[in-house]
C-alpha cells in the first residue's frame, strides 16, 4: 500500500487530482507559522515554519491507495505542483521505496538510500524549496 501526504495550498489553482482508488486518510488546516507539521506531529526538533510567500495556515491532505497507482499518482502529482517556492509531495510504497515529487519533476528511491535522498533535496534546493522544509518522513 502506498500513503503520502499532499499540501493542498502547493497546488496550481483550478487543477483537479483525479487518481482512481485514491483515498483520503485525513484532511486537516493547520497554523504553521511555527513548524511546517501539524500540531501533533510536533516535538522538540520541529522545522522552522513557512517562508516568505507561502500561506501560514496549510491543508495537510493525508492518503493512501494501492501500490499499482503510484505511477500515476506521481505524474498527476508533478502536473499539479506548483513550480514557485519549491513545493512537494511525497509517499511511501510499501515502506520500502520513497517517491518525493516536485512539479514537473519525481524521485523514486529506496527508503534510507541516502545518496538518492540528498540528490532529491539538492534538486528541490535548487529550485525553490526552503532547506527546513526538505523534511519528508
Amino acid at each position: 500500500m502506498l500513503q503520502g501526504r499532499l499540501i493542498a495550498e502547493s497546488c496550481t489553482p483550478g487543477v483537479d487530482i483525479q487518481v482512481p482508488e485514491l483515498r483520503l486518510v485525513r484532511f486537516g488546516r493547520h497554523d504553521v507559522t511555527e513548524s511546517t507539521k501539524p500540531a501533533d506531529e510536533r516535538d522538540a526538533s520541529h522545522t522552522p515554519g513557512v517562508v516568505s510567500g507561502q500561506p501560514s495556515i496549510w491543508t495537510f491532505v493525508d492518503f493512501e491507495g494501492p501500490n499499482e497507482i503510484a505511477v500515476e499518482l506521481a505524474q498527476a502529482l508533478a502536473d499539479a505542483l506548483q513550480p514557485d517556492l519549491g513545493w512537494w509531495a511525497d509517499f511511501t510504497i510499501d515502506d520500502v521505496e520513497r517517491v518525493v515529487v516536485f512539479a514537473g519533476k519525481v524521485f523514486r528511491y529506496r527508503v534510507g538510500d541516502v545518496s538518492a535522498s540528498a540528490e532529491a533535496k539538492a534538486w528541490g534546493l535548487a529550485h525553490g524549496t526552503p532547506a527546513a522544509q526538505l523534511d519528508w518522513r
